[in-house]
C-alpha cells in the first residue's frame, strides 16, 4: 500500500495510544509460564505481538478474547511440543526472547520468520545460551533455527552490550535453570522483563545493571499494559514541528528505561508536560501533553541511547527542525534493526531535503531546514522508517509518497486513524 503524505497546518486533540509492544510480548509470553488463568487488559494487536499469541497457543495456551480490550490466557495445559513450525513473522522479540522459552524445555522447537527477519543477528543470543549447555542449531547465526530442549546452567554473563531482548532472552532461560543465573549489562537496557517477574512472583533480585534470577514458578496475576510510549513518540515530535499544534497522549508507560526521548526532547527546548502520574502493573505511566515548540539542538550518546534506540529514527526527523547541529552517536546497534535504519534515515531524509550525514554509529544533522518533499520514500520493509518520514512529511512543502506503508501494521495498525483525528 503506497500512500501520499501532504503538509498539514496543525494536530490538535487528545487520543490515546495502543498498548505497549514490548510489555504486551512479555504479558503473553509470561502468561504461558504460569500454569494458570491470566487476565490481560489493553494488549497491543500489532502483527509482532500477533505472532507471540500464536506461538504461545501453539505450546498449549488456550486464549479467549472478552472483548477489544481485554484477553484470558489459560497455561494450564502448558508448555507442551508444538505440532508445527514456529513462526516468529517479522518480530526480533519474539524470536529472542522465545529461545529463552524453548531451550530449557523437554521437548524440540524450531523457529523461522520472514525475509527481513532472517537477515537478522542471533548470535548474540544464542551464544550466551550455549553457555548454558542449550543445544540450537542455525545456519550463520541466522533463522531458521532448532532448538533441541535440554536441561541449563545457570550462568555469570557480562553482555557486551545493553540489550533488552538479550537480556530477557536469559532471564526467562534462567527462570528454568538450575542454580542461579546473573546476568550484568554496561547500561541499564529497558527493564519490563524485570518488573513483570517481580510483579509475577520470580525469585529475582536487581542491583543497578545486575540482575539474578533463580529457578522459579510465576504467578498467574492480572496484567494491565499502559500505552506505547515509542508509538506516542511520532507525536510527540509531530506537535513540536508542525506549528500550532497542541496534543494531549493519554494513559503512556513512562518506565526510565524507555523515557529517554522525552528527556531528549525536553533538552530540545521541547514543550513537554508529565501529567496524572501513576503506577500500573509495576510501570510508571502519565498522560504527556505537547505544544509547539522552537527547538534547539543536542548532542544524545552513551547511556541514553539504550534508552531511546526505537526512537532514534524520529527523534532525527525532529533534529531537522532544530536550530544548530545535532549528534548522535553510540547507536550502531541500529544498523542490526529491521532495516540498517541509520543508512535508511539519512538517505531517506536527503531526499526529503535535510542536511544530514550518517557515521558510524550515528548522525550529524543540521538545522533548521525546510523540507520539500516532492519525491517518493522507500520504508525498507521498516515500520518505524515509515512512520517517521509520514511526520516529516506533515511539514514538507510539496506532498510526498511513502512505499509499502502497510509495514506500519507490524506494529502500530491505528497510525493513520489516530493521525486523521488530529487533523
Amino acid at each position: 500500500m503506497d500512500i501520499t503524505v501532504n503538509k498539514t497546518k496543525s494536530l490538535k486533540g487528545t487520543i490515546q495510544i495502543p498498548a505497549d509492544k514490548s510489555i504486551t510480548h512479555r504479558a503473553f509470553m509470561f502468561s504461558a509460564l504460569t500454569k494458570g488463568k491470566v487476565r490481560i487488559t489493553n494488549f497491543s494487536k500489532g502483527a509482532d505481538c500477533m505472532s507471540t499469541l500464536n506461538i504461545i497457543k501453539q505450546l498449549g495456551c488456550k486464549s479467549e478474547f472478552i472483548n477489544e480490550k481485554q484477553l484470558i490466557i489459560d497455561a494450564r495445559e502448558a508448555l507442551k511440543a508444538p505440532i508445527e513450525a514456529l513462526d516468529c513473522g517479522n518480530s526480533g522479540t519474539t524470536t529472542r526472547l522465545m529461545m529463552g522459552i524453548l531451550s530449557g524445555q523437554n521437548f524440540n522447537s524450531k523457529l523461522y520468520g520472514d525475509i527481513s527477519l532472517s537477515k537478522r543477528p542471533m548470535k548474540r543470543v544464542i551464544s550466551p545460551l550455549e553457555l548454558m549447555g542449550a543445544k540450537i542449531k542455525h545456519n550463520d547465526y541466522k533463522l531458521p533455527i532448532e532448538i533441541e530442549g535440554t536441561t541449563l546452567q545457570g550462568i555469570n554473563y557480562s553482555s557486551p552490550l545493553a540489550s533488552a531482548q538479550v537480556k530477557s532472552c536469559i532471564l526467562l532461560a534462567g527462570l528454568n535453570a538450575q542454580g542461579k543465573t546473573i546476568f550484568s549489562e554496561p547500561y541499564k537496557s529497558r527493564n519490563h522483563t524485570e518488573l513483570m517477574f517481580e510483579y509475577m512472583g520470580a525469585n529475582i533480585k536487581i542491583n543497578r545493571n545486575e540482575i539474578c534470577i533463580k529457578k522459579s514458578q510465576l504467578n498467574p496475576v492480572d496484567i494491565e499494559i499502559c500505552g506505547d510510549i515509542s508509538s506516542a513518540a511520532f507525536f510527540m515530535v509531530a506537535g513540536l514541528i508542525i506549528p500550532n499544534s497542541e496534543i494531549t497522549i493519554k494513559n503512556v508507560g513512562i518506565n526510565e528505561t524507555r523515557s529517554g526521548i522525552i528527556d531528549v526532547l525536553k533538552s530540545m527546548n521541547g514543550n513537554i508536560e508529565l501529567v496524572n502520574e501513576r503506577i500500573i502493573s509495576n510501570e510508571k505511566v502519565a498522560d504527556i501533553k505537547v505544544k509547539y515548540s522552537q527547538l534547539k539542538a543536542t548532542t544524545i550518546e552513551g547511556g541514553i541511547i539504550p534508552r531511546l534506540i526505537d526512537e532514534i529514527p524520529i527523534i532525527a526527523v525532529a533534529a531537522t527542525q532544530a536550530e544548530g547541529t545535532t549528534i548522535i552517536k553510540d547507536a550502531q546497534d541500529l544498523r542490526n534493526k529491521e532495516a540498517d535504519r541509520i543508512t535508511a534515515v539519512k538517505t531517506e531524509l536527503k531526499k526529503l531535503g535535510a542536511n544530514i550525514e550518517e557515521t558510524n554509529d550515528g548522525f550529524i544533522i543540521n538545522g533548521k531546514t525546510n523540507l520539500i518533499g516532492d519525491c517518493e520514500i522507500k520504508c525498507y520493509h521498516d515500520h518505524r522508517i515509515a512512520m517517521s518520514a509520514y511526520i516529516a512529511g506533515l511539514i514538507c512543502e510539496k506532498p510526498i509518497k511513502i512505499n509499502e506503508f502497510q509495514w506500519v501494521n507490524i506494529s502500530f495498525p491505528e497510525f493513520l486513524e489516530l493521525i486523521n483525528h488530529l487533523k
